[in-house]
């Protein structure tokens, strides 16, 4: 299965999603903020990296548009999570580089169908 980094502030949410995609088989990187998820993104080089948008340090915005600028990772896709989903937010994570934006609260297995779907498209293209 993948590797997949998880960025995410608030640590309950952090560990849901941890313990979700370990039990569909992947493989889990935690980041506490943007600027941590820069860093571990550019160490551990996963297949896919999930991120909140609002995170102290660095927003996911930042992050991602960072790590896009980055050879070694330009190429992961990233997916956001986020509570706030006007499409003004959406937008903004699209241009800074996203494949997508994933609406909180989310269910587990919602979330498992949709990462397995961009891990897919991202293995064909």
């Amino acid at each position: 299965m993948a590797h997949i980094l998880v960025a995410e502030d608030e640590r309950d949410i952090r560990e849901l999603i941890n313990f979700t995609l370990m039990f569909a088989g992947h493989t889990v990187t935690q980041a506490a903020n943007g600027a941590e998820a820069l860093e571990l993104a550019l160490q551990v080089k996963p297949d896919l990296i999930m991120m909140d948008v609002r995170m102290p340090k660095m927003t996911g915005y930042e992050a991602c548009r960072q790590m896009k600028q980055h050879d070694s990772i330009r190429h992961v896709p990233v997916v956001f999570l986020s509570a706030k989903g006007q499409d003004e937010e959406v937008q903004t994570g699209i241009q800074a580089g996203a494949v997508a934006y994933i609406l909180k609260p989310f269910a587990p297995e919602e979330l498992t169908r949709r990462i397995a779907e961009i891990l897919n498209q991202n293995a064909i293209s």
